[in-house]
């Protein structure tokens, strides 16, 4: 059994069976791949993939078994690796970042920015997607760092730790009818069309639920996974927006007024989660610091070392988290 046989499996099942695109991902041939598989099996005494032809259509039950593990080794070969990197250069190496577009955009330059003049021989790397593509790329060892608010506790193999709270805004043109209500109430927002986020994102799940709440069902008209895209179809007066409070600048979005919507809408927590399996390098414990100052090395080592879910939520229970 070779390194090389367990990460053509593992590839292979991410690449949704497909040996050619596995094969390219990792610049090699696919006669290559589908041999090595083989041998694999043959050693074993099992089938890891059914197949149709030499097409693969579906991972066994033994198979599952043998991936997941085969996974768990990988990761351990990849700490190995950055184990030697940790010894030989402290300050040079990459860091990996996979997140929304609300983070990217309005809270995490000033983090990058102060982080890339400290270390500026590491490599930084930002993957912008859904929460759940987010979650799915730390799960799988594919970045070092996911930073989301939604989807993340789908994945048993990530630690997420709290960051900072928040909550939204109305979003309207300066002469709109909301703009003169003494009280914001949800009832006012619902009688108009509104602009918001694509459900999944940005804390979605918790504005529906407030509507709902007050047996409401407002009329969404347009969905954005950007808060610059909400805001520019809130111009050509599509309807309301709401979004993030921290997407929001008065300088930047100049004939836009944001009306304050936290006593409307539950508070809502973005969290940085990364694989169980992950070796924090120094300069990782500083990054995690810089976004979320509450979160020193010793707390992320102690939460990191905690294999129980309970005994994790204790120790995260007495963090205040700051508003943003």
């Amino acid at each position: 059994m070779k390194l090389q046989q367990l990460r053509y499996i593992w590839e292979v099942a991410r690449h949704d069976l497909n040996v050619s695109a596995t094969a390219e991902w990792l610049y090699t041939s696919q006669p290559g791949v589908s041999k090595q598989i083989r041998m694999l099996e043959d050693e074993l005494g099992v089938q890891i993939f059914l197949r149709s032809g030499k097409q693969l259509t579906t991972i066994t039950p033994a198979g599952e078994a043998i991936i997941t593990l085969a996974g768990k080794i990988l990761g351990e070969v990849d700490n190995i690796k950055r184990i030697a990197r940790e010894f030989s250069d402290q300050k040079r190496g990459s860091l990996s970042i996979a997140t929304t577009h609300t983070q990217a955009r309005y809270v995490l330059p000033p983090v990058i920015k102060a982080f890339a003049a400290k270390y500026p021989e590491v490599s930084l790397h930002m993957h912008q997607g859904s929460p759940l593509q987010i979650a799915e790329l730390a799960s799988k060892h594919n970045v070092d760092f996911a930073i989301a608010t939604e989807a993340l506790e789908l994945f048993d193999n990530l630690i997420m730790l709290p960051c900072y709270r928040w909550n939204r805004s109305i979003i309207v043109p300066a002469d709109h009818p909301l703009c003169r209500e003494p009280v914001l109430t949800l009832e006012a927002v619902a009688a108009y069309p509104l602009v918001t986020y694509v459900f999944g994102f940005t804390g979605r799940s918790q504005l529906d639920d407030a509507f709902r709440t007050r047996g409401l069902s407002p009329r969404v008209v347009f969905t954005a996974t950007d808060a610059d895209v909400i805001k520019t179809y809130v111009r050509l007066g599509m309807g309301v927006g709401i979004v993030a409070s921290l997407a929001y600048e008065p300088a930047q979005d100049e004939g836009l007024v944001a009306l304050d919507a936290s006593h409307l809408f539950g508070w809502s927590v973005t969290k940085i989660g990364f694989s169980r399996n992950t070796l924090l390098r120094g300069y990782m414990y500083e990054f995690i610091r810089a976004f979320a100052p509450h979160l020193t090395r010793e707390l992320v080592e102690q939460a990191a070392a905690t294999d129980d879910k309970e005994a994790l939520e204790e120790l995260l229970r007495g963090i205040e988290l700051p508003d943003y």
